[in-house]
């Protein structure tokens, strides 16, 4: 099943999808959007274009595992996207994974503004990678 991952943002949202058998998660692109209802356009696209089956989406998290507003707007995000879809959306905890992503684009010597234009869709893969880890 495809599995499209949305890192969820004000200014840019991150996306990624796997494969079909789940193996691979790959960077899609980043959304630099501020509308939500524009945003949601545009992913439901790439969803249909991918045949995507299921959505899973970023859930901020506080360090202690409390939920603050920002997993209230993640949240409502979410229920928006699953009714104008029709795809069903699961949440996953995306607790450290911009640190992780600067990590990542660090070790590979990617800097400045590429660096700013593809954070995002790799903290999608890492959301991604840690939810089919649960499959």
């Amino acid at each position: 099943m495809v599995i499209i991952s949305v890192d969820y943002g004000d200014a840019r949202t991150g996306i990624a999808a796997c494969d079909k058998l789940q193996m691979l998660a790959s960077p899609v692109c980043v959304i630099k959007e501020r509308d939500r209802d524009r945003l949601i356009s545009e992913i439901a696209e790439i969803a249909r274009t991918r045949k995507a089956e299921r959505f899973c989406v970023g859930m901020p998290r506080n360090m202690d595992g409390s939920y603050g507003f920002r997993a209230d707007n993640c949240r409502e995000f979410g229920e928006e996207l699953q009714k104008a879809t029709g795809i069903p959306v699961v949440f996953r905890d995306e607790r450290l994974t911009t640190v992780s992503a600067h990590g990542i684009l660090n070790s590979n010597d990617v800097r400045g503004k590429k660096r700013k234009n593809i954070v995002d869709a790799v903290s999608a893969v890492l959301i991604l990678e840690e939810y089919l880890k649960t499959l």
